[in-house]
């Protein structure tokens, strides 16, 4: 198969590279001396003294699995992929109390109380317990910027009928899907919003005292669990937090909010467990000309030696930014014109062919939205808190926009996406590099064809391309998608083939590798086998859409859009599996 010829030829360029990531440790990040707990060096992970570099995988379903059975069969398919590494999502908000499944925190009637029980937070004591005797490293978020509930946030009234008023599906979400099937249905920052918001407004979880230290108590009933378990590489202060979800923000919110939000709830989840890395969580979105609460210093100097490449890193401004993009499209127009030319495909003129013109290599002097500070990010101030041990970032692209000024016209769409994937990782490493903290990409995904039926924009909560939900359900939510300009995929540019999905990430790991980035986790991983069961957020579905409701039989994990196939058909397991000889 094609897919698989070029991910040999890129794997064997990753070996090559590999000497690359293994630092020798100088300097230090203090914390508790014990080698169990993984630690920071000279820029670098250091797990029981070693150098720790990783590949690894999201499941934020994790802790919903029904049995401890089914959490030990997950992570230890993982493991057995020699993945060392797990995302998972260390919250579930509820309004009310379900029937059935699994919840962490009621938040009503003006309190809230943390589930301690059986199908509360012992569900992710398993799942701590099962990565302990894995080896498996976690990454445990706390809280999530993503929570639709349309038909509750929205003016638009929508009757609630009888399969959406189910105790099993969360009511509002204007879908048929079990409570926890999608990533942004466990809760997370609007659930406080809604319960304790004057105004409802997605900042008022920054800005509110009273909702802040409503957050950090239960930050402290779930880090103080796991204070001395070596399973935990970081805790992630919260998934892509922005000033707005689908509730919208006040116009005071900017940068300086949600970075003031990260040193006060970093240091108290820091004061809580001195023995594990606090990190963000963030999608990565830096801004050069924001106001800084963090200004950048010299990072602490690190010697070049044969095993860790020394770079000169220029300074992060919007003008080399956009200088930069001017020069790749210069290469790429005449790699363009070169092309026409020898396919015959130009003008002729006093006798000689003459490529046709091509796209103006002008860039403009603005930079795209994830440069602007228009999220409400600055990930390079956010990086330099003392408290965030190490630099998060994201790659979405059919949700996200990473370009600097859009995509190159000298290229096809396909080819756009993988260089905007490349272009993001270099710099998310510069800007770790900056400041001398490692950098982990900390979810990558693609839609691929066979998972287009089934994707979910993560501010939605509905498949825009589900043929099946229409004239069922309608969408009320403000989700955008990226090349969303009509309604089929083709006209999107959504929805890759298997070979280019395995060609995108080939080359986005390669990337990760020259540039000595630490970690990079796949998004998300596919389990089968599963037991089922109601409130379950395990599906049947193997060819049927994920409107449908649950049923009582074994199947397979969530799929949002971007489940790796459990069978491996799509290559994305295997691709991790094979770079794990690689990170370690």
């Amino acid at each position: 198969m094609r897919s698989a010829s070029l991910w040999s030829l890129a794997l064997s360029a990753l070996v090559a590279s590999a000497s690359a990531l293994t630092p020798t440790p100088t300097t230090k990040t203090r914390r508790n001396n014990d080698d169990k707990f993984v630690k920071i060096e000279n820029g670098r992970f250091i797990r029981n003294g070693e150098p720790f570099t990783f590949v690894g995988t999201n499941a934020y379903w994790l802790p919903s699995l029904n049995t401890q059975e089914d959490i030990n069969k997950t992570i230890q398919s993982i493991a057995s992929a020699g993945i060392k590494v797990v995302r998972t999502w260390a919250f579930n908000d509820v309004d009310e109390i379900p029937e059935d499944g699994t919840w962490f925190q009621v938040i009503q009637n003006g309190t809230t109380s943390v589930n301690t029980g059986p199908d509360g937070l012992q569900k992710l004591d398993m799942v701590v317990k099962a990565a302990e005797d894995a080896g498996i490293l976690l990454i445990l978020s706390l809280t999530n910027n993503w929570n639709p509930r349309p038909l509750l946030d929205n003016t638009t009234a929508v009757p609630v009928d009888g399969s959406l008023g189910r105790r099993d599906v969360t009511v509002g979400t204007n879908n048929s899907l079990p409570r926890n099937f999608l990533s942004n249905d466990f809760g997370g920052m609007d659930a406080y919003v809604r319960e304790f918001g004057a105004e409802r407004q997605h900042d008022t979880f920054y800005l509110n005292e009273t909702i802040v230290d409503i957050f950090k108590n239960y930050t402290t009933q779930v880090v103080s669990r796991y204070v001395d378990s070596p399973a935990l590489l970081s805790w992630e202060l919260a998934n892509d937090p922005r000033c707005s979800s689908s509730i919208v923000a006040s116009n005071v919110c900017n940068t300086t909010t949600i970075t003031s939000w990260h040193a006060d709830v970093g240091a108290h989840v820091q004061s809580v467990d001195p023995n594990h890395i606090v990190s963000s969580g963030s999608g990565g979105f830096p801004c050069a000309d924001c106001s800084k609460l963090f200004p950048l210093t010299p990072a602490p100097t690190v010697s070049a030696t044969p095993q860790r490449r020394k770079r000169n890193i220029k300074p992060f401004t919007n003008e080399r930014l956009l200088n930069e993009v001017k020069e790749k499209r210069k290469k790429t127009r005449e790699v363009k014109k070169r092309a026409l030319l020898e396919s015959g495909d130009g003008i002729r003129i006093r006798g000689r062919w003459i490529a046709a013109r091509q796209s103006d290599p002008s860039v403009g002097t603005t930079v795209g939205p994830a440069f602007d500070g228009s999220s409400g990010v600055d990930s390079q101030d956010i990086l330099n808190i003392p408290t965030i041990g190490f630099g998060s970032f994201q790659l979405f692209p059919d949700q996200n926009n990473y370009t600097v000024a859009g995509p190159d016209p000298n290229l096809p769409a396909f080819n756009n996406t993988v260089e905007e994937g490349n272009a993001w990782i270099k710099l998310q490493a510069e800007l770790a590099q900056q400041v001398g903290k490692p950098a982990v990409l900390a979810a990558f995904g693609l839609v691929s064809q066979n998972n287009l039926p089934f994707f979910v924009p993560f501010n939605s909560t509905n498949a825009p391309f589900n043929a099946t939900t229409t004239g069922n359900i309608t969408s009320t939510s403000s989700a955008k998608v990226k090349r969303q300009d009509s309604g089929t995929a083709n006209a999107t540019g959504i929805g890759v083939s298997d070979d280019q999905l395995t060609d995108a990430y080939s080359s986005w790991l390669q990337t990760v590798v020259d540039v000595q980035l630490d970690g990079a986790l796949q998004y998300q991983w596919g389990q089968g086998g599963l037991s089922s069961n109601n409130g379950s957020t395990v599906s049947q579905n193997d060819n049927t859409s994920t409107v449908s409701a649950n049923d009582d039989t074994s199947g397979v994990s969530p799929n949002d859009g971007y489940q790796s196939a459990p069978t491996g058909d799509d290559g994305v397991q295997g691709i991790l599996s094979d770079l794990t000889a690689i990170f370690g």
